[in-house]
């Protein structure tokens, strides 16, 4: 396992989580290896995730172990600006440039100058913008609004985003061209349900910092407890976690959090509802009760993996062995009540293969 901290982050970020960066799960430390790989470069990279799931952290670990991580690093989120705003923001402006211009101001490339610009939610640029940030990123210098003047500029830039990039380029909402500049190097986050075993270190560390009173011993998890959190699918990913655990420290009694303190939000995120929107329990259940003999039921199996592919190809889902074997495992052992020997029994293997899986998936 691997938990690393940034000492750069301001104290005044809203989110404490973005002071940790946990490994701890097979597919973490995957991308760990990847950032390791790229972050020595300059070359631009595009993160892509599900909202939640630390795309800063990422852009700023990259940042951290890059020769670039003496000089500034620049978050913006491009989705908070106004179209009329966002060029300014970007790029700067002169004195009188335009109403309410009373003096010259820096832009966010300029004050990334010799460091790492990252730009969030790059999808929610405007056409326009687009163009522009290409010819920055061409030319490697800006021009502030009402001035003539180009300022050379060093920066590297990192941009992330939670939408499919390639989708938004076939349906003429994002440029080809500047979509290859961003792709040169890309890094997928995987949303938290598919690396549980980072749960219990993050849990762990959203407990030290919100526990209000450093001298108390530390809370702990119940087994049951810890459990709930496993089987969760959390929609929301880390930020999710976040707000689960800060409440569950609020209500918690005697030293140990328990299943009672934990309280999960039916609201689904958007690229969540998306994922499980094709699935209707109508049809399942209706599927099931049809079921007369084991032939009836490999048809359906057939169907549903039919389903599941369609699915992977059109999310551009990799892993999908990995993913199916987890939730065929997660799946038989919550069915077994949670009991080894009888998930073993079920499946036809051994209880070793079955605890090796759980651990794997953090569930033990």
């Amino acid at each position: 396992m691997s938990i690393l901290t940034h000492p750069s982050v301001p104290s005044a970020l809203k989110h404490k989580r973005a002071t940790a960066t946990v490994f701890a799960d097979p597919l973490s430390q995957a991308l760990l290896s990847r950032i390791e790989q790229i972050a020595p470069s300059d070359a631009n990279a595009l993160i892509i995730g599900d909202t939640g799931t630390g795309k800063e952290l990422v852009a700023r670990q990259i940042h951290q172990l890059s020769h670039r991580t003496k000089g500034p690093f620049i978050a913006v989120n491009c989705g908070a600006f106004t179209e009329s705003l966002v060029e300014s923001e970007l790029f700067g402006h002169e004195k009188g440039a335009f109403t309410g211009a009373i003096n010259s101001r820096v832009g966010w490339f300029e004050a990334a100058h010799n460091g790492t610009l990252f730009l969030d939610e790059i999808g929610d640029l405007s056409l326009s913008m687009q163009v522009k940030l290409l010819r920055v990123l061409q030319e490697r210098e800006i021009v502030r609004v009402g001035s003539l003047k180009p300022i050379p500029i060093n920066v590297r830039i990192i941009a992330a985003t939670n939408v499919d990039l390639e989708h938004a380029v076939q349906d003429g909402r994002f440029r080809e061209d500047l979509f290859y500049r961003l792709h040169v190097a890309l890094l997928r986050i995987p949303r938290l349900a598919e690396r549980r075993a980072d749960i219990l270190p993050l849990v762990k560390h959203f407990i030290q910092v919100y526990q209000t009173n450093p001298h108390e011993t530390p809370l702990r998890l119940s087994q049951l407890a810890l459990k709930k959190l496993s089987l969760h699918s959390w929609p929301g990913n880390i930020r999710e976690l976040e707000n689960t655990i800060q409440h569950a420290i609020l209500v918690s009694q005697n030293g140990v959090i328990e299943p009672e303190d934990i309280s999960f939000s039916g609201i689904q995120t958007a690229s969540y509802a998306s994922r499980i929107e094709p699935f209707n329990i109508h049809k399942a259940t209706s599927a099931l009760s049809n079921i007369q003999n084991i032939q009836d039921a490999g048809q359906l199996l057939e169907q549903t993996f039919l389903q599941i592919f369609q699915a992977a190809d059109q999310l551009k889902q990799d892993n999908i062995n990995e993913l199916i074997e987890e939730k065929f495992i997660r799946s038989a052992y919550q069915h077994c009540q949670y009991n080894q020997v009888h998930t073993a029994r079920l499946l036809g293997v051994t209880r070793n293969v079955i605890r090796t899986r759980l651990i794997k998936y953090g569930l033990l």
